[in-house]
């Protein structure tokens, strides 16, 4: 049966973000969450929409392709689909073409689960493995610990000071309350909550969590602490009340990324910026960890046309806000 791929969602984004739902599994490789496209819907429904790409068969969505900015996709496939050739091979072909309307010609990266057949057939064909990152998980099995900082939730009255804190903690960040309105308004924003850490009545962290359904694991994206109150314990603070949000959310578990800085030649995941890990006891993907690491991380790629140059981090994060 011809596996056929479908350039655009415009009209049905829920079947995109129900297949992300659904692949989202403990234990296994970390891949596209539904609150990437979540955190994204900040530029509106229809710049969304035309950022996804998937692929089907017999009206089945087996993967989804999410262009998260210029000459980067970010693959997600349902489990069951990860080694099928026949998709692999239709996915690697759009990949290659530019008139497909996947990627542009020209430098671009590729990011996909680490035991998809991607990860054989695009280095077969010429493409390199780009920077390293390692996946931290933590278990929301058991009550999590207090954070030890005032916290509120974000609501329309509160979106200015959220948006303050992620203008001031990411260089270049043009993000606004309306884009803050924009992506809560989003069908992703359902599973998600934004938070404020307040310090003696004023914000100082901003940080947002996104669920993918109860006993599935969370996200957080993104994190950010105003520069003058850096220093002090907050980012860690945040990151254990966005734990505690996302225990009540009904998640199983968070997952946030890091930069490997050991030199093993292993596939990185997305460039984006995360925060560390809650509670590195309570991790169990830890750098240097190579079991857990390897069954947990993402495989990306560069363009075989391109230069040996990666991609930066946090500075791609940085001018997406």
């Amino acid at each position: 049966m011809t596996v056929s791929v479908r350039l655009d969602t415009p009209d049905d984004p829920a079947a995109v973000l129900d297949a992300l739902r659904d692949w989202q599994r403990d234990g296994d490789p970390v891949q596209l969450h539904p609150g990437d496209i979540g955190w994204y819907h900040r530029f509106g429904a229809a710049e969304t929409a035309a950022a996804l790409r998937t692929w089907s068969r017999g009206g089945t969505i087996l993967a989804v392709g999410f262009l998260d900015g210029p000459g980067l996709v970010r693959l997600a496939t349902d489990p069951a689909a990860r080694r099928d050739e026949e998709l692999t091979a239709r996915i690697a072909d759009d990949f290659a073409d530019p008139d497909r309307g996947v990627l542009a010609a020209g430098e671009a990266d590729v990011e996909a689960p680490a035991d998809s057949l991607l990860r054989d057939l695009l280095p077969a064909r010429g493409w390199t493995l780009g920077e390293a990152w390692t996946p931290l998980h933590r278990d929301l099995a058991e009550p999590v610990e207090d954070p030890g900082v005032t916290v509120e939730t974000v609501g329309p009255d509160t979106a200015e000071a959220y948006a303050a804190i992620v203008r001031a903690s990411f260089q270049g960040s043009t993000f606004s309350a309306e884009r803050w309105r924009e992506l809560a308004a989003g069908p992703a924003y359902a599973d998600a909550r934004s938070l404020l850490a307040v310090e003696d009545g004023a914000p100082v962290a901003a940080i947002t969590v996104w669920t993918a359904g109860p006993g599935k694991p969370g996200l957080i994206e993104p994190l950010g602490v105003d520069p003058a109150h850096r220093g002090k314990g907050l980012g860690k603070a945040v990151t254990i009340a966005a734990a505690a949000a996302l225990r009540d959310l009904g998640a199983s578990g968070v997952d946030v990324v890091t930069p490997r800085t050991s030199p093993a030649p292993s596939p990185p995941t997305r460039p984006r910026a995360s925060p560390p890990a809650p509670s590195a006891a309570t991790s169990t993907a830890r750098p240097g960890d190579t079991m857990c690491a390897l069954r947990k991380e993402h495989t990306a790629w560069r363009n075989p046309a391109t230069t040996s140059r990666c991609r930066p981090w946090p500075a791609s994060s940085t001018s997406s806000t």
